[in-house]
């Protein structure tokens, strides 16, 4: 029955071979035939957004950067992997605060003592209508629950644009939303069939826009040409 395959699901493992990039889960949230491109054909070009991105990011990437403000101890690109999603990848940023309790808190070689933990994801732009940033911090929530063995409730999103950090709440619903996200993408690597094409709006903002315009658009654009330069001179 229905309940009996959703635990099917939830309960599917990936081996070290069949692994994916946790990074990915964003660009499929965003429109699967993107990731397909990227992660199947290995496409990608860069664009303004995307130029952007790097450049703050490579102010964030920094393994060997360890911060103290206060009690909060902040590592950089720390490598994180789930078997149960099937991805791995480097986080942007893990805070570490002091805790006095064992309880859903890590150990770590270099600091003593107990200390909670919340992964932060820096972002380039402000606040999206759609919710790309959060399964990608909910997939690092995971990552770090399964190699730790704790339970993580929230995690963080900053926005370099508006600089702010919206503290999201990974529930039920996001991670059920994540994994199903993520065995999709299982799935279509299996089968290396790219996603096909669906225009819309946000199509613009992607850079991978003059690779995969898709056919509807393709046909608007050479008839307002034809219309505009041919036909038109033509009368």
């Amino acid at each position: 029955d229905r309940r009996q395959r959703q635990m099917c699901i939830r309960d599917r493992k990936y081996d070290d071979e069949n692994m994916l990039m946790l990074s990915g889960i964003q660009h499929f949230m965003f429109c699967p035939r993107q990731w397909g491109l990227i992660h199947l054909s290995q496409e990608w070009e860069d664009n303004s957004l995307t130029t952007e991105g790097k450049l703050l990011h490579k102010r964030v990437d920094d393994p060997f950067y360890r911060q103290k403000d206060g009690d909060i101890i902040t590592l950089r690109s720390v490598h994180v992997a789930s078997h149960s999603l099937g991805l791995y990848g480097i986080t942007d940023a893990i805070e570490l605060t002091p805790s006095d309790s064992s309880i859903n808190t890590i150990r770590h070689p270099h600091y003593p003592g107990y200390w909670n933990v919340l992964p932060v994801e820096y972002k380039r732009g402000k606040q999206k209508p759609n919710r790309c940033d959060e399964v990608q911090l909910a997939a690092q929530v995971m990552c770090l629950e399964e190699m730790y063995q704790i339970q993580l409730d929230y995690g963080a999103l900053y926005y370099h644009e508006v600089r702010r950090r919206d503290v999201i709440y990974v529930n039920e619903e996001l991670r059920e939303l994540t994994k199903k996200c993520a065995d999709k993408m299982h799935d279509i690597f299996s089968s290396m069939q790219i996603p096909k094409s669906v225009y819309s709006p946000h199509c613009k903002r992607c850079s991978l826009y003059d690779i995969c315009l898709p056919l509807v658009c393709k046909k608007s654009q050479v008839s307002t040409y034809l219309k505009k330069y041919l036909y038109e001179e033509t009368t």
